[in-house]
């Protein structure tokens, strides 16, 4: 059977010299699924774009072969690139909001596409552009093809990127991390619809990813990359199951697991620092009056991490900021340190600022990039008073060193870091005020998982050292279990259920963190196929392990 893809000694470089993908050769069949895994930089991405062409005009250089159904991708001319392009391959990128055209219906951008590639009428292009979104599971289709990009939730838009890529039926779908940002039930979703589609049309789908646990529940293979060139290769089962390589071990090893130890409590649970009653927040007025946090209760001890887990629009970051006072409770109450703290104005706080600090989720817009990272670190200290530029330097080339920075890098600016680094960034300007406490809001969402355990290795090392009480929200249930002593789950702005993280992830109370548990990933791809039987209805519950 010939292959639908074949790439052959594949080779990218840039104008810089970087050398992002190097000799790698692979093929993909008609109605397999190939996942493409490793670290940002490994030159996943490089490779996906390469099956579509997308290199050409860019000043890159590349090498080898790469066909797509017969088509030769270096030697086409631009109209059988237009004609790969959608007809025969079309992709799905992991940012929708920038794919989207937010100023266009839903629904007229992806009949735009159906008429490019197949010449339809209007009539027939809009009809198709209703199908597909139906297809994917978007409610009143033909009602919601007319919103725009900002009515729909990530998860929906998401779904509409799939919707435009299957409207000219193409045999392969490329996946560029398609549910990086979402939410682990709506990432289930998203999951189970790409096998669906699979299973219907027969279609080829290549998944690129840094998620190991989305790899096990999608795919028949696995390619893992590194430094632009392939480490290992083989069926899902083995390579996950028995990897030959211990680069493949090793990113197996820094996946946060659901039936991994519970972390040490080791001295938590000291007297109760920040304690939060009825705490309530409401936007806007009238008939447009949003409750983002609903009657919210809870302490956080000294030392301890208090996980908060929820869906997106569960209130967790509006309830993170009001932990430190970013934003003011429109009820309730908030103590710290027995002091009532949530009705002082700004000037009152004063003297608490130093002491409840935040890290966010997006360093690169928390960071000014107009300015270097260690002016951004040494904010807290002149805010504080300190005016000595010289012990300003010193006091942040410390930080810098402590959450494993070069503090030689204090001029450098914040698009010359990673994420990763990035994010240490912003815990060392957390770290600059000597707080007591840090709400790290989503700290390691965007994250490889090898990136994700040296930060959250790197806070539980600060917590020690320091007796550093956290607050740690997320959305990932494994990372939550892997870092915390308590856990509260929130859903609609409430808390549904909150304890010990071995009784709310040993024992749930609540469907709706039973919900949530079931959603997680699984690196046992045969349970995760039981499990998508399960969603399905296919099989009865309880049949799987």
């Amino acid at each position: 059977m010939t292959p639908l893809v074949t790439v052959d000694g594949l080779t990218v470089a840039y104008e810089d010299g970087v050398r992002a993908v190097d000799d790698l050769s692979f093929t993909l069949e008609a109605g397999r699924a190939l996942a493409l895994v490793g670290e940002s930089g490994s030159g996943k991405s490089t490779v996906a774009g390469a099956l579509l062409g997308l290199h050409h005009g860019t000043g890159a250089r590349v090498g080898g072969r790469v066909t797509v159904d017969g088509i030769d991708v270096a030697t086409a001319n631009p109209a059988a690139l237009r004609a790969l392009r959608g007809s025969v391959a079309a992709m799905v990128f992991q940012d929708p909001l920038s794919a989207l055209d937010p100023y266009y219906a839903i629904g007229d951008q992806i009949a735009e596409v159906y008429r490019v590639h197949r010449r339809g009428t209007r009539k027939a292009a809009r009809a198709r552009a209703v199908e597909v979104l139906d297809r994917v599971g978007i409610p009143e289709a033909a009602r919601r093809a007319r919103s725009r990009p900002h009515e729909f939730s990530g998860g929906m838009r998401q779904r509409a990127l799939i919707a435009m890529a299957l409207a000219c039926e193409p045999r392969l779908l490329v996946a560029d991390e398609p549910t990086t940002a979402l939410d682990v039930t709506v990432q289930a979703q998203i999951l189970d619809l790409l096998h669906e589609l699979r299973r219907e049309t027969g279609m080829a789908l290549l998944l690129v990813t840094h998620d190991v646990g989305v790899a096990a529940e999608s795919v028949d293979d696995v390619l893992v990359m590194r430094g632009g060139r392939e480490v290992e290769r083989g069926p899902v089962t083995r390579v996950l199951g028995a990897p030959a390589q211990p680069y493949t071990r090793e990113l197996l090893t820094a996946v946060p697991r659901l039936d991994g130890p519970l972390r040490d409590p080791g001295p938590a649970g000291g007297e109760p620092l920040l304690e939060a009653e009825d705490l309530r927040r409401e936007f806007g007025r009238g008939a447009a009056r949003v409750t983002a946090v609903d009657g919210v209760s809870l302490t956080v001890r000294a030392g301890e991490t208090l996980g908060v887990v929820g869906e997106s629009g569960s209130g967790k970051t509006t309830l993170g900021r009001m932990l430190v006072r970013l934003l003011d409770p429109t009820d309730g109450t908030l103590r710290y340190r027995g002091a009532e703290i949530g009705r002082l104005s700004d000037r009152e706080l004063r003297p608490y600022r130093r002491e409840l600090q935040m890290v966010f989720q997006d360093p690169v817009s928390s960071l000014n990039p107009r300015r270097s990272v260690g002016e951004s670190v040494a904010d807290p200290l002149r805010a504080a008073g300190t005016t000595d530029d010289t012990r300003i330097r010193a006091r942040v080339r410390e930080l810098l060193d402590r959450v494993g920075l070069d503090p030689d890098r204090y001029d450098a600016y914040p698009h010359e870091f990673s994420g990763g680094q990035r994010q240490r960034v912003g815990i060392a300007r957390a770290l600059a005020a000597e707080p007591r406490l840090i709400v790290c809001d989503e700290p390691v969402s965007a994250l490889d998982v090898t990136t994700q355990a040296q930060v959250t290795a790197l806070l539980a090392d600060l917590q020690a050292e320091l007796g550093l009480a956290l607050v740690f929200i997320a959305h990932d249930l494994s990372v939550v279990r892997q870092v915390s002593d308590r856990v509260a789950v929130m859903r609609g702005g409430r808390i549904v259920e909150q304890g010990t993280v071995g009784d709310v992830y040993g024992a749930p109370r609540d469907p709706y963190t039973r919900t949530l548990l079931a959603a997680v990933p699984s690196l046992d791809p045969v349970l995760a196929a039981e499990r998508r039987e399960h969603r399905r209805g296919l099989v009865p519950e309880g049949a799987a392990a």
